[in-house]
């Protein structure tokens, strides 16, 4: 393991971590806020560590980096980052514990969207933007940001976009890699943009609308207020938001192909059909619910079920209704859909829509193959032919996070916790999406979760977010073997 290459990486983004805190210290001084001088100093200790990093492993900048070096790389930057960006919770005061920091800033960077903050708004304007920022930064990855900006990473930006986006495969939207990230990027900011704009369309101020911008595209869910989006009570900010959390959960290669020309590219894709059709009977069994036991108005019923349904699978987490108010049947739905998250390649969380598509698809390619069992088949997605090892590689992905779920939820209950609690933040961590059942409803918060079960937690937001083979790879014997 060469160390040296991996910190001399780790070194370049935490500089690029302390330059995204301008932003914050910029916002702080136009509030005249009183967390000013935490963020500055927070940009200083960021700053400077990274520097100190690069300049003790300068002469291996250039180094290839090999498999196991991009594992250690990723998984180190994604905790180094959350230390770093925690601090502003420190240095401000705003929590009782370096636990409670650790977890909002994991929360944060891994847009899960889980808070241990009772009222946010009484926290200061630039800190309450950091927090939106967290999401962001995190929502399309600082790795591939790296990539973006700083081509001296050499030849190793490949195995570190894949260890980062850990996917069935990598598309690469041109020929070099960095040129993919740099196009992800774009892509990534000019949706926010135009969110932003929306947003500010249907009523929103600048700093909200930016703040909620922020983390609706990254499907965060953080918001400005304690109510979430339910604040401003307002159905067309509502759909809008719709709108902004469903583009999260898209596919962030289809963009790139539209504006290439290719109009027909969601149509033609099999995993955007399969998206919007889950989203479409999943609206339309929770609105028959929510209309026959909880809202007089089909109206009503529609619009709250639109909005959940739409948060809760892209995993962006916003919340305009207590959901654990609703019927038993709504609440596991909603429980269910934090599984399958939003598309490959978009921001959202979950096991991604692509897999649970070709599971259904070898499922009846299995009936069909009793009934048949002398017929050739092969699993097609799009216009490509599956390999019995992609296939097998999405049942162990399956398998390892259904493990990992149970696993956790057994080690949430040693902590004193409920089962409902247990299991539902498990998932909810896993899956990136934030509210769960029980005390960290969407009404709720995790500032009772008891320190250790919050760990668990962190892990399972880091693991659910580099989607488990990054993380758990390192605590594997193999891995430290020559």
């Amino acid at each position: 393991m060469n160390f040296k290459t991996v910190f001399n990486i780790v070194g370049i983004i935490l500089i690029i971590l302390s330059i995204f805190m301008l932003v914050p210290i910029g916002v702080s001084i136009i509030n005249k806020s009183s967390d000013l001088s935490a963020i500055i100093f927070s940009f200083l200790f960021t700053f400077f560590s990274g520097t100190v990093m690069l300049a003790i492993t300068k002469q291996y900048r250039n180094e290839d980096l090999k498999y196991r070096e991009s594992f250690m790389t990723v998984t180190l930057s994604w905790l180094l980052v959350t230390f770093f960006g925690s601090l502003p919770y420190i240095f401000t005061g705003s929590v009782s514990s370096f636990t409670d920091a650790f977890f909002e800033a994991m929360s944060g960077f891994t847009t899960t969207g889980a808070s241990i903050f009772a009222d946010v708004e009484s926290l200061p304007a630039g800190l309450l933007f950091w927090r939106s920022m967290t999401q962001w930064i995190g929502g399309m990855g600082i790795i591939v940001f790296a990539l973006a900006v700083l081509p001296i990473i050499g030849t190793g930006g490949m195995q570190l976009f894949k260890a980062e986006v850990p996917e069935i495969s990598v598309d690469k939207l041109r020929p070099r890699i960095i040129d993919t990230a740099k196009a992800l990027w774009l892509i990534y900011a000019g949706l926010t943009l135009l969110i932003v704009l929306l947003y500010m369309i249907v009523g929103m101020d600048l700093y909200d609308a930016v703040c909620h911008a922020f983390t609706t595209i990254s499907t965060g869910g953080f918001s400005t207020k304690n109510a979430s989006i339910g604040y401003f009570d307002s159905p067309f900010l509502d759909y809008a938001v719709s709108i902004g959390m469903f583009l999260g959960g898209v596919n962030f290669a289809l963009y790139f192909y539209f504006m290439r020309g290719n109009l027909n590219i969601f149509f033609k894709n099999a995993e955007f059909r399969f998206y919007f059709f889950v989203i479409f009977i999943t609206i339309l069994l929770v609105t028959l619910d929510l209309w026959l036991y909880n809202y007089k108005s089909a109206f009503d019923s529609f619009r709250y079920s639109v909005f959940q349904v739409v948060s809760i699978i892209t995993t962006t987490g916003y919340a305009t209704a207590d959901y654990l108010k609703w019927s038993s049947f709504c609440q596991l739905v909603l429980l269910i859909i934090m599984f399958f998250g939003g598309m490959i390649g978009s921001t959202g969380g979950g096991i991604k829509q692509v897999r649970v598509y070709l599971m259904i698809k070898q499922i009846f390619r299995e009936f069909y193959q009793l009934i048949h069992p002398r017929a050739v088949l092969a699993l097609k997605l799009d216009d490509k032919f599956l390999t019995k090892e992609t296939l097998g590689s999405i049942w162990g992905f399956v398998f390892l996070a259904l493990f990992l779920c149970a696993v956790a939820s057994i080690a949430m209950t040693a902590t004193g916790l409920d089962i409902i609690t247990s299991i539902s933040t498990v998932i909810s961590a896993m899956n990136n999406v934030g509210p769960a059942l029980g005390e960290a409803g969407p009404a709720g918060n995790y500032s009772s979760i008891p320190p250790l079960g919050k760990w668990i937690l962190i892990f399972c937001m880091l693991a659910g977010r580099l989607e488990y083979y990054t993380v758990l790879i390192l605590l594997t014997p193999a891995f430290w073997k020559r």
